[in-house]
């Protein structure tokens, strides 16, 4: 199943829950670090944009995220180079994870840019985290504004991503009650 939601939704923490419900899961951002860490992406990244976005050998991710948002060109650029190894890795992890015994309840793989990427067809279902907008705002106050700005305008409204996703929660109480909701989403799942 592919997990996605607007930025301060609580991807990362219906992720956790669900693994804490008999889920395997896999963070796309977490695949990203680690290819960041790859000689070929680094030497990609630093061969664009210099070596200022790899200070000392390791990337800096902050710094490569300005650049990919300087403009279109750029995050096209930034994309082409990541998209194609993040679904090596899915690829990879999905098939020993679906060896896994006993079966897990699930294979989730959160995907910030799900629908926007065109990936919804590569899962059997999708859902999608959903909380008010002001809530999201408070959640993300820790963030950098400008970065979370600009991601924000690069994806689809999270209304949008409701009306595509095959299943929604809303994570606007507990992280208990979005675990009930996300137990409720399994049980359809597997159902």
């Amino acid at each position: 199943m592919g997990l996605s939601g607007a930025i301060g939704a609580g991807k990362s923490t219906a992720l956790e829950a669900l693994a804490r419900l008999g889920a395997q899961v896999l963070s796309t951002d977490a695949v990203v670090h680690d290819l960041y860490e790859t000689a070929d992406l680094r030497d990609a990244v630093v061969a664009r944009w210099g070596q200022a976005v790899a200070p000392g050998g390791i990337v800096d991710r902050a710094a490569v995220a300005r650049m990919a948002f300087a403009s279109d060109e750029d995050r096209r650029w930034l994309e082409q180079q990541l998209w194609p190894r993040v679904g090596a890795r899915i690829a990879e992890w999905r098939e020993r994870a679906a060896a896994t015994r006993p079966r897990p309840a699930a294979l989730v793989v959160e995907v910030p840019l799900l629908f926007e990427a065109g990936m919804e067809n590569a899962f059997d279902a999708t859902l999608v985290v959903l909380a008010a907008d002001e809530l999201r705002a408070a959640r993300t106050d820790s963030r950098d504004h400008a970065a979370a700005e600009e991601r924000e305008a690069r994806q689809l409204p999270q209304m949008e991503k409701a009306r595509r996703a095959t299943y929604t929660v809303t994570n606007d109480g507990t992280v208990a009650e979005l675990e009930q909701r996300l137990s409720a989403a399994l049980g359809k799942l597997n159902g």
